[in-house]
């Protein structure tokens, strides 16, 4: 089982894809409304022709997907989400967040904490608050799994998820 956060912009995702993609170093794929087959019964209304109907945004080994709303329903962000992202190193954290703080504002500096080597907390320009990480593994000694390369367990009892390596 997955589970992966569907982000609803409205009407500036193309925007919110362009930054991500630069804060998280990868390229996303996307259809906008003018490109969906024409339907009587789901005609697309105008105005939205432009607008992100369906993106996906890989980002390590999870995605996130994105849209665009129709202007009849606007969307507001809540105080009660992140979307959280866990990165290998310290310097993609700091990357990432650099990027992802530009015109938004931030709650956490990129810094070490008592659970994590580099972490930090913003909401970026578009009012979506973000949470980001290395991803770590709390065990000890060699990692048995070989999925996380800053794991270091030695048992076959090892905490780290069961992915395959990146």
């Amino acid at each position: 089982m997955k589970v992966s956060p569907y982000l609803i912009f409205n009407g500036n995702c193309v925007e919110a894809i362009k930054l991500y993609e630069r804060a998280f170093n990868t390229k996303a794929n996307y259809c906008q409304y003018k490109d969906a087959p024409s339907s009587k019964d789901y005609p697309i209304q105008p105005g939205t022709e432009e607008l992100i109907m369906h993106c996906t945004l890989p980002i390590g080994n999870s995605t996130i997907y994105l849209c665009d709303t129709t202007p009849n329903q606007p969307v507001t962000f809540g105080n009660g989400s992140f979307a959280c992202v866990e990165l290998q190193t310290a310097e993609n954290v700091k990357s990432a967040f650099e990027i992802l703080k530009e015109g938004g504002k931030v709650f956490c500096e990129a810094q070490e904490t008592f659970w994590n080597k580099c972490y930090a907390e913003l909401e970026d320009k578009f009012g979506l608050k973000w949470a980001i990480m290395i991803e770590e593994c709390t065990c000890s000694g060699e990692c048995a799994s070989g999925y996380n390369p800053n794991c270091t367990c030695t048992s076959n009892e090892c905490h780290c998820r069961e992915m395959p390596k990146s």
